[in-house]
């Protein structure tokens, strides 16, 4: 069977075609249509080629017989059936998170409660000025009942028809109207009359039969119904015990308006043509202290086009920017946008007091509260077996937040705490002089060799858990790696060490320990989690430099608040979180604390983190100083105690190699050397290995190299060291020494 519009459109061609030919070549023949229909329908192998759609256009070759283009869609196939698609269903909850939730349970009910006292003490403490009020308006209100009572009798809702027909000159419209007015006056005169009798009589009986307390309550209510119908509209009795905010329900029209103000063509074109430009997948609900509205965005657009317009959403749904958070599901496709717009602003709103300000201990292999989520839910971040990130532009919070961290840190009284302030404002200062055990404020001299140190002594002390952790029983350490109740064995030396820096980028810019301080943090961020080391690095400047990629790729926890780019976006948030619409540049200046989170096994959220001012740190620092003090665990630092040496290590391993390797062996193996060392300075260089001697002359800028033995007549290669760049090393050291 043809297509009519198939055969519309091969006659359009053939004509055009014709037309086009036509004076070029007078003598061209002429086809006949007939025929190449025929042909067409009667070809042998027609029922072969696919049958075109409605939308193939054909053409008709040098013999006259009509070819099709082959379809690229195969045959319809029929879609899951009825059943098929309930199974893939997405279920919608039928008890409300917020009501699953016991704390948020409580949280709702007490804020109720609170809500309702308020306003009964309110208006309770008002209620005689209320009355007061009432009263003197009473007499306007008799007026106003009397007066009103009169125009009902008289009919006069009635008169300006009657006037039209007089100023009409209709006498027939104007007698019929003034026979139903006189019918109106007569029936409601008696009606008023009825009722005012009734209620004289009602009055003297109340007067004569009833107690005096009724009569007083009867008299009361009278006076102040007849004040309730004496007052004014712009002066009401009854005061607002609550400035309700207000905040516009979010419907579907205010979203579609939002959206096409952005600017993005396929949802402004769609819009022009009369559709909507954004599919709802469900309803507008109440989500929290906000609405929620969940769709589909156009083919092509994602929902990173939106979030980075999110100050003309903004102003697309008449909202504060910090109420507005247009957000990605990880779960759907890329155009699939779920829009929160919460009643007040993230900044603004209040947030629930944090349990830890006041009591309470922390086991750091547990989940803690430490920030908010738009919607006002507690977010929680487990400490061990991580290394963070925290990186912004100054001023947005930044410190706080490490400083928060380490109070969480510091209420576990087997943690170990390692703070460095390398901005040397003092604002660790709280944690660092009430519980760490090492402390250094400022970028001078002694505070970067006392640093150096301390990371030194970490390494070894890495290493030192390393062998401890492998040399466990197996139903003592199933999984090789510390845990709660391995921390709790003071013997084994396991318990949580937290090492906070902040402005680590002092560090590893430093122009001569910068690279030992980076290959020491990398190796902490690598292997520390696992023996229970957690290193926690912020900076305000997130580039390679400040923040080594071999360290910002194996950060597990990231925090970023606002940035500036997409490179310092993913620097802290990990490669193509830009692109995927987790982007920390969407932040205004006003958003401190705010932050995007990426840990505990979820996606990056957004966190308002808990302000704890100085004061506050102070607070808790000193709670956390007395559980330590009684459990005997303050240590070195806040015990006022310094170490032994700070100014750096207690060996040379340069000139260490040097004398173990003598001149007339210009390559060795690394194996060789680390032995030769381990019978040098067992107490120093016992179990080192090819691997930790390469480690550690990383930072002097050597790397090992291959050497090659003849053993039993065959070559052997492996990792060694040549001699020769040890003592260059070491004379340019020492020449830049006696320089300085």
């Amino acid at each position: 069977m043809n297509h009519p519009d198939e055969e519309n459109e091969l006659l359009s061609r053939l004509e055009a075609d014709m037309g086009s030919h036509s004076g070029a070549d007078a003598g061209a023949d002429v086809v006949d249509l007939g025929k190449a229909r025929s042909a067409r329908t009667e070809s042998p192998d027609s029922a072969a080629r696919p049958r075109p759609d409605s939308s193939d256009t054909g053409g008709v070759d040098e013999s006259g017989q009509t070819t099709a283009r082959p379809l690229v869609d195969g045959p319809d196939v029929a879609g899951p059936g009825y059943l098929g698609r309930l199974a893939g269903a997405k279920r919608r909850a039928i008890v409300p998170a917020w009501l699953r939730s016991k704390a948020e349970l409580k949280a709702a009910a007490s804020w109720v409660a609170r809500h309702y006292a308020h306003l009964a003490g309110y208006h309770a403490l008002r209620s005689p000025v209320y009355v007061g009020r009432l009263a003197l308006q009473a007499p306007r209100g008799a007026a106003r009942f009397v007066g009103g009572s009169l125009r009902w009798i008289a009919d006069r809702e009635g008169e300006p028809v009657r006037l039209a027909a007089v100023r009409r000159e209709d006498v027939g419209d104007y007698l019929k109207l003034s026979r139903q007015r006189d019918g109106r006056v007569r029936l409601r005169t008696l009606v008023v009359a009825l009722a005012t009798l009734v209620g004289t009589i009602t009055a003297l009986a109340l007067y004569v039969l009833a107690p005096g307390w009724f009569q007083a309550v009867s008299l009361g209510a009278l006076v102040l119904a007849l004040g309730a119908a004496g007052g004014h509209a712009d002066a009401p009795v009854v005061h607002r015990a609550v400035e309700v905010t207000k905040a516009p329900k979010l419907t579907s029209d205010i979203v579609l308006r939002a959206l096409g103000a952005l600017g993005i063509a396929p949802i402004s074109q769609a819009q022009a043509k009369g559709r909507d430009g954004f599919t709802f997948t469900a309803p507008i609900t109440r989500d929290g202290p906000g609405w929620r509205a969940e769709g589909d965005l156009p083919y092509g657009v994602t929902v990173t086009d939106v979030i980075e317009r999110r100050d003309k959403l903004a102003s697309g749904l008449r909202r504060p920017l910090g109420c507005v958070w247009p957000e990605a599901v990880p779960d759907e496709h890329t155009g699939h946008l779920v829009l929160w717009v919460g009643d007040q602003d993230m900044t603004k709103a209040k947030k629930p007091k944090w349990p830890l300000l006041v009591s309470g201990v922390v086991d750091l292999f547990q989940p803690v509260a430490y920030g908010t989520d738009q919607r006002g839910r507690w977010v929680e971040v487990t400490l061990m077996y991580i290394a963070g990130v925290i990186g912004a532009i100054p001023r947005m919070g930044k410190t706080f937040l490490l400083r928060l961290l380490l109070l969480i840190a510091a209420l576990d009284p087997r943690a170990e705490l390692h703070t460095y302030d390398m901005k040397g404002t003092g604002d660790l200062d709280p944690v660092g002089n009430a519980v760490s055990h090492r402390h250094a404020a400022g970028d001078d001299d002694d505070s970067i060799a006392y640093t150096l140190a301390d990371f030194r002594e970490l390494r070894e002390e890495l290493r030192r858990r390393v062998k401890v952790i492998r040399s466990l029983p197996r139903d003592i350490c199933p999984e090789n790696k510390v845990t709660s109740l391995l921390a709790d064995k003071r013997s084994l030396g396991l318990h949580p060490i937290v090492i906070g820096v902040d402005e680590c980028q002092v560090l590893f810019e430093h122009p001569e320990h910068g690279k030992e301080f980076e290959e020491i943090a990398t190796d902490l961020v690598k292997r520390g989690p696992a023996t229970g080391i957690v290193l926690l690095l912020a900076t305000q400047r997130p580039d390679a430099k400040s923040l080594p990629t071999g360290i910002s790729a194996n950060a597990s926890a990231r925090w970023c608040l606002k940035v500036m780019g997409q490179t310092e976006n993913d620097m802290v948030l990990g490669t193509s979180s830009y692109k995927r619409g987790v982007r920390a540049t969407m932040f205004a200046w006003g958003d401190k604390g705010i932050h995007y989170f990426m840990g505990e096994g979820a996606d990056a959220r957004i966190v308002a983190s808990t302000y704890v001012d100085a004061p506050g740190a102070e607070t808790v620092a000193v709670r956390a100083r007395q559980v330590r003090q009684k459990a005997g665990l303050l240590t070195g630092h806040a015990l006022g105690e310094a170490p032994e040496q700070v100014t750096g290590p207690t060996y040379d391993l340069l000139a260490d190699i040097v004398a173990v390797v003598p001149a007339a062996e210009p390559k060795v193996w690394s194996e060789t050397v680390a032995a030769r060392l381990a019978e040098l300075r067992p107490e120093v260089y016992d179990g080192w290995d090819p691997e930790a001697l390469a480690a550690a002359l990383k930072p002097h800028g050597i790397s090992t190299l291959q050497v090659g033995r003849r053993i039993d007549g065959k070559v052997v290669n492996r990792r060694g060291i040549d001699r020769s760049h040890i003592t260059t090393t070491i004379a340019e050291r020492d020449g830049r020494r006696d320089a300085g």
